[in-house]
């Protein structure tokens, strides 16, 4: 509600995911001590069912090891595969056949599964953009933080960053934030002819006013601090909805994205889920140096938005 300041943590989205209908998610290469634990403390929560494909004998032994009879878990199918590809491809189908309503990465290539996500002939492709949507849970601050895009558009045209706010706008709803604020970052407040972000940030304020992309907030260009400090706004003379009060940080390149994403972290401390929005169904495609927690929060964004916006 308005005026309401509430706490958002992503420990919510886990209870979230347990409250809704079970979804099912499928592994690709699951031979992966930080993903078997993910799927261990998502199973103890009881917040989704899995099909794991990969080594199966690698995956046992990993369960065995650190959870004795996890493999009799009921929740829980093995699905051998004899490469990494093959997992791809497997674990991609079975939700094409609506057997899973998740997609996750394991231990394998970020290139070799999003080759079988768009894949022509079974793959998940809709004709838009993917786009990487973390939201983060900042110590010291209230609400979540959501950074897009860290990881998969290097340096998105204006209408990339169309798409990538869209997808980012639903991932907002989707964990609540009905009316989200979306700040195009850029290293200065004012339109600059010769800073191509600000161009866009400019654009893409205008046409959210004229109502092209809907559903959310947008303004700017914005520097970061003005975008989420109220005192920095209000310092630099810069009024409206969003400033001091961005919900969505629009990066204007990778590069951008993945220092700030990692800052964030190592810095702030701040945990994270993250998925792959544009394809049928979020994508969860954590990094291998992801902890088992981030990897646990991505799986509960990922069905948290699953059914209402993909």
């Amino acid at each position: 509600m308005k005026g309401v300041e509430r706490i958002m943590k992503l420990v919510t989205l886990i209870e979230k995911a347990t409250q809704s209908e079970k979804q099912t998610v499928a592994v690709a290469a699951a031979e992966d001590e930080e993903v078997i634990e993910a799927v261990y403390l998502a199973l103890e929560k009881n917040m989704a069912n899995f099909m794991l494909f990969g080594q199966k004998e690698e995956i046992l032994r990993m369960m065995n090891e650190k959870y004795p009879g996890m493999e009799n878990n009921e929740n829980i199918k093995l699905i051998h595969t004899d490469t990494n590809i093959i997992a791809a491809e497997q674990a991609v189908k079975a939700v094409t056949r609506n057997e899973a309503n998740v997609l996750m990465k394991g231990n394998i290539p970020t290139a070799t599964i999003l080759k079988a996500v768009l894949n022509k002939d079974y793959g998940l492709r809709t004709g838009h953009v993917l786009s990487h949507v973390a939201v983060f849970e900042i110590p010291g601050y209230e609400r979540y933080t959501i950074v897009t895009d860290a990881a998969m558009n290097i340096a998105p045209d204006l209408e990339q960053k169309v798409q990538i706010v869209n997808h980012a706008v639903k991932v907002a709803k989707g964990v609540g934030i009905e009316m989200p604020k979306v700040a195009p970052l850029a290293a200065v407040e004012v339109v600059n002819p010769a800073m191509q972000a600000t161009l866009d940030a400019a654009l893409l304020t205008q046409m959210n006013r004229r109502g092209q992309i809907s559903g959310c907030i947008i303004d700017g260009p914005l520097a970061l601090d003005n975008a989420v400090s109220t005192l920095a706004a209000k310092q630099k003379g810069i009024g409206g909805d969003v400033a001091g009060h961005a919900d969505i940080l629009l990066v204007p390149t990778i590069e951008v994205g993945n220092v700030l994403y990692k800052s964030l972290i190592y810095f702030a401390n701040a945990k994270v889920g993250a998925v792959i929005a544009g394809a049928k169904t979020p994508i969860v495609l954590t990094s291998r140096a992801d902890s088992a927690e981030s990897k646990l929060y991505s799986l509960a964004l990922a069905l948290c938005t699953a059914n209402s916006i993909f």
